[in-house]
């Protein structure tokens, strides 16, 4: 029988202990045993070397001196938010999108700088988020050599481990070291992510999903992003890629095949020519004032969302799936297909199974999710006494 590398479960178990504090601290370390099923020699071992590297704190509830009290106060281990700072980012077709957080993940300032990333060459678009990461860190009130990394999201897929962009909508030449030239400029490790698995760290930390370790999200954007969280942990392909939903097939395979993307994705509705030059706002305006043409586009789009995410309650079985994204603006005039198409479709044992959650969130939390990218890797990095030996590419500096 293959043993487990003491390493690896060494980290595992590290951030086990770290997301538990996040999560639930002030916490005590029998708490912490209880809710992650580690021996309390090993919760003491791990909190103990947290301690000697400063990721957490330690709090007394109660006063020994206290007549109402008996016995000694209660200590409480809670994260140390200035144990380190990450700045993340979202890469977005018209956008540029930083947040700094500290190391609990509270954002500290945020910026928007307008751009046409798209048509920018990939040196261009390092110089940008260069620019724009030194104004975050700037009004967050912080020093760049204070930032301990920096996790950039774009839409397409990504490898986890290299930074290497596979495909994406805003990348104009994905040959271009986007990793490289982003860490260059700053002099500070980085990770590429992609924006729907970024999108689901933020809503496992902060947002629709922090009760749930196990849930399916769709981004519904310019491309159809998946994330898949398993066990609190981020589902990966091989090589660590990032999930895609946009690329899968809906009917015959060949050249005439249909993919997804093409019937749901927010590219679909641009495609019409009258559309351009308009936002979603003003295609919901159109939508509402009885265009049925693009009633009829809106409507398929949503029927074949809703097979797929059927098809995904299938396979993964999750008790909740999130629908975020920029297309969610047009309303019920998605929804509504996407909900009876999926009632339609859905296996009858599991039609009670999954709770689908609209959440139309903004900008900031999909960079803070990168953030929390940032921040997970931290979790489970080597400091100074805890830690994993370091595997493929380095992250952490």
């Amino acid at each position: 029988m293959k043993t487990a590398d003491p390493e690896l479960m060494r980290a595992i178990n590290r951030f086990l202990v770290l997301d538990t504090i996040r999560r639930h601290g002030p916490i005590a370390r029998v708490e912490i045993g209880e809710r992650t099923e580690l021996s309390p020699t090993t919760v003491s071992a791990i909190t103990a070397a947290l301690l000697d590297d400063g990721l957490i704190t330690v709090r007394h509830e109660g006063d020994i001196r206290s007549q109402s009290l008996r016995g000694r106060p209660r200590v409480m281990l809670a994260l140390n938010p200035e144990a380190a700072w990450v700045v993340g980012v979202r890469l977005a077709a018209d956008r540029v999108v930083c947040v700094a957080t500290n190391f609990q993940g509270d954002v500290l300032s945020s910026l928007t700088l307008p751009a046409r990333c798209a048509s920018l060459a990939t040196p261009d678009i390092a110089d940008l988020v260069a620019d724009g990461v030194r104004r975050c860190v700037g009004d967050a009130g912080l020093g760049l050599d204070r930032i301990k990394s920096v996790a950039l999201s774009l839409p397409g897929i990504v490898e986890h481990g290299t930074g290497k962009v596979l495909a994406s909508s805003v990348l104009g030449d994905l040959d271009a070291p986007l990793y490289e030239a982003i860490t260059a400029r700053l002099g500070i490790a980085t990770i590429i992510e992609s924006d729907a698995n970024a999108i689901t760290m933020a809503q496992h930390w902060f947002g629709q999903a922090r009760d749930h370790d196990d849930f399916v999200l769709v981004a519904i954007e310019e491309v159809l992003g998946l994330g898949v969280m398993h066990n609190g942990q981020l589902f990966r392909g091989a090589h660590g890629l990032s999930l895609t939903l946009g690329d899968m097939v809906m009917g015959p395979g060949g050249e005439t095949a249909m993919r997804l993307g093409d019937l749901a994705g927010q590219g679909a509705l641009l495609a019409d020519s009258r559309l351009h030059g308009h936002g979603l706002a003003q295609v919901h305006d159109l939508l509402e004032a009885g265009d049925d043409e693009l009633r009829a586009v809106v409507a398929r789009a949503g029927t074949a969302l809703g097979v797929a995410i059927a098809n995904l309650v299938a396979l993964f079985a999750p008790p909740r799936v999130i629908l975020v994204g920029s297309t969610l603006a047009l309303g019920e005039h998605l929804l509504a297909p996407l909900r009876e198409s999926f009632a339609a479709a859905i296996p009858a044992p599991l039609a009670t199974l999954a709770e689908i959650v609209i959440d139309d969130t903004g900008d900031q939390l999909w960079a803070r999710g990168a953030a929390a990218v940032a921040l997970g890797e931290l979790y489970g990095s080597p400091w100074g006494t805890t830690g994993p030996a370091r595997h493929s590419q380095s992250f952490i500096a």
